[in-house]
């Protein structure tokens, strides 16, 4: 597993792309300023091909790492409603068909993409289920076996990417609480996403500087991180951002991309 020996450096990544159509969703010109890598919707739960190429340009531009961001097919929901009964080997090509796609669009636009982290539902689930955990593996290294693959901690996931020999790194959640058994907590549970900053800081330090994950039953467990993700559709991430940046720095932690976009022909 790829990860930051002393942790005087972490990746902050962000979900963006996410506007499609007349929709605009989150404000990802200001996110760019202050996170290292971007994890870009590929239409299937938000974003639109000239969202995408927008999105691919502004992060070249900001030197800013990408990656694809699959989903289930769900825009009514956002990606985050549970969907079963798809054929494994359906869901397996509309993952390939978004991933080509953002890969697609990063080569036109002369940033080539770094890593793949699947999106909401759908990421939950393969934490959690072995099969669908090495379906999204499978997927990804179809496209390009050199792509990272971003897992959380204790996940299904996370076990099915080194497994199948694909790079990893564990990824840690800024703005969302932990289960016992260092799952993110549901969304229709109360106090599963942290609006509070001062909250939001005590865990990502707790997480990246003491190297564990605080959860809402009182334990501590090990983790270690090599990137950290804020929502970019959660009211006020940009000041989150901001201040998770001063506050690291603050902690001797500089921000830096787990991966940088390799030149190709």
């Amino acid at each position: 597993m790829l990860g930051f020996e002393d942790m005087r450096t972490i990746d902050l990544n962000c979900d963006m792309g996410e506007s499609f159509g007349a929709w605009t969703v989150g404000d990802d010109a200001a996110m760019l300023d202050l996170v290292s890598s971007a994890n870009i919707a590929c239409g299937f739960h938000a974003g639109d091909p000239a969202v995408i190429r927008r999105t691919v340009r502004m992060a070249r531009e900001k030197g800013v790492s990408i990656g694809a961001h699959p989903s289930f097919a769900d825009l009514y929901g956002f990606g985050r409603r549970r969907i079963s009964g798809e054929r494994p080997e359906d869901l397996e090509a509309q993952l390939i068909y978004q991933i080509v796609a953002l890969q697609g669009m990063a080569r036109i636009g002369g940033h080539p993409m770094t890593h793949v982290k699947t999106h909401g539902a759908l990421g939950n689930m393969a934490a959690v289920d072995p099969d669908l955990a090495a379906l999204c593996v499978r997927a990804v290294k179809a496209v390009d076996p050199a792509l990272v693959y971003v897992a959380t901690p204790y996940s299904e996931a996370l076990a099915a990417a080194e497994a199948a020999g694909l790079p990893v790194v564990c990824e840690v959640y800024a703005d969302r609480t932990y289960t016992d058994a260092g799952e993110l907590t549901p969304r229709t549970q109360t106090g599963a996403v942290i609006h509070d900053l001062n909250q939001c800081l005590d865990q990502v330090l707790e997480m990246v500087v003491n190297g564990h994950i605080p959860t809402t039953g009182g334990k501590r467990l090990p983790v270690e991180a090599a990137t950290l993700c804020v929502h970019g559709d959660t009211p006020g991430a940009v000041q989150m951002a901001a201040a998770l940046r001063t506050g690291l720095a603050e902690n001797g932690v500089g921000i830096a991309p787990f991966a940088r976009p390799e030149p190709r022909d």
